[in-house]
């Protein structure tokens, strides 16, 4: 092959070299040089924290191609249907469940709310989705065990009804009137549940040529994405376990300072969140060398609901209000959230 041909065949490949990519290959070259010893633990412990998690992502991906190619994900339009409360319990329950990933949350709340849906089962599912989904419950409970899982998936749950139900109160007084901004009315697109006209969920997918290319599709778009974040935070957690003294995550993050911890947990949440499935691993390496696990969860819940990606994208759909009060229900929720399973954990011990 001379030097003209491999130039073409490097054009012609496209490789999906997107942020996520390019800060792995920037991290990992600021240690290639500034240290090289850690070059080797960084692979090792990156190759081993991929063996260990690769059953796991395969059955989220399942998961998730499953929903697309199935249409469960059209179903969302029936949760918020009838009576305003009933639609808060259902939205929230909805919600912590429902296999919808971090990207298809605003467009979608955007969608419910130019279509005139209430804001308040609206706020609910917005608060309590991006907190669980399937495909999250599984990588979870890999890192952090079931009952960890099963908690912040109870949490997810509770915010969002208590959300639901707060902004309720507030919208009956007269507040968050004509909640999107002008600009953003026509202006989210893109990553959305599927349009099909039927409507009807068909769980053998794989008999239906269009569902099975729908599958396909979703579990490459899922696989990569959580493949490339989940790369780069074991890369992050290899150089946690190598700089972080363990003594100190104990004494400054562990379970006995737990008082302060939580409100700090929730401060740091919200601008050092990279993403819910990046932060798992992230999580469980500093839960590995002491800190509590109310502190955990106080972090993932108020990095789940505003970090900073996350409130980028809100503030620019909302009026700013309605922005400040989603802000203020991720941060408060967070804290409620840490104190809860704090005495939950002190009551079980």
């Amino acid at each position: 092959m001379t030097i003209r041909e491999a130039k073409a065949l490097l054009v012609s490949y496209s490789f999906p070299l997107d942020k996520v990519v390019l800060a792995f290959i920037i991290l990992f070259l600021g240690i290639v040089l500034f240290d090289t010893e850690q070059v080797s633990e960084s692979i090792r412990f990156l190759f081993a924290s991929l063996g260990f998690i690769f059953p796991f992502l395969v059955l989220s991906v399942f998961i998730a191609g499953s929903a697309k190619a199935t249409g469960l994900d059209q179903q969302i339009a029936t949760v918020f249907a009838g009576h305003a409360r009933k639609m808060i319990v259902a939205a929230a329950i909805f919600g912590g469940l429902s296999p919808f990933c971090s990207c298809t949350v605003i467009p979608l709340i955007a969608g419910l709310l130019q279509a005139g849906v209430p804001l308040a089962p609206v706020m609910a599912f917005w608060i309590s989705s991006p907190l669980m989904d399937p495909e999250m419950f599984v990588l979870l409970s890999a890192v952090l065990g079931i009952e960890f899982t099963v908690v912040k998936t109870i949490v997810a749950i509770v915010l969002g009804l208590g959300a639901g139900f707060a902004t309720h109160s507030l919208v009956q007084r007269g507040l968050f009137t004509n909640p999107l901004r002008e600009e953003a009315v026509t202006g989210f697109s893109g990553c959305s549940p599927s349009t099909r006209s039927n409507k009807k969920i068909v769980w053998a997918f794989w008999k239906d040529d269009e569902r099975r290319n729908s599958f396909v599709a979703e579990s490459k778009t899922t696989g990569w994405f959580l493949f490339k974040w989940l790369t780069l935070a074991f890369l992050i957690e290899s150089l946690m376990v190598a700089y972080i003294p363990p003594e100190f995550v104990g004494n400054y993050l562990g379970a006995n300072s737990e008082w302060w911890l939580i409100p700090t947990a929730a401060a740091v949440g919200v601008p050092a969140y990279l993403n819910g499935y990046a932060a798992i691993p992230m999580v469980g390496g500093l839960v590995d060398m002491g800190m509590s696990l109310p502190g955990a969860l106080t972090f993932m819940v108020a990095g789940g609901v505003s970090s900073l990606p996350a409130s980028m994208a809100v503030f620019v759909l909302v009026r700013r209000n309605l922005f400040v009060w989603y802000l203020i229900l991720g941060f408060v929720g967070s804290i409620l959230s840490g104190f809860g399973y704090l005495i939950y954990l002190q009551l079980v011990g």
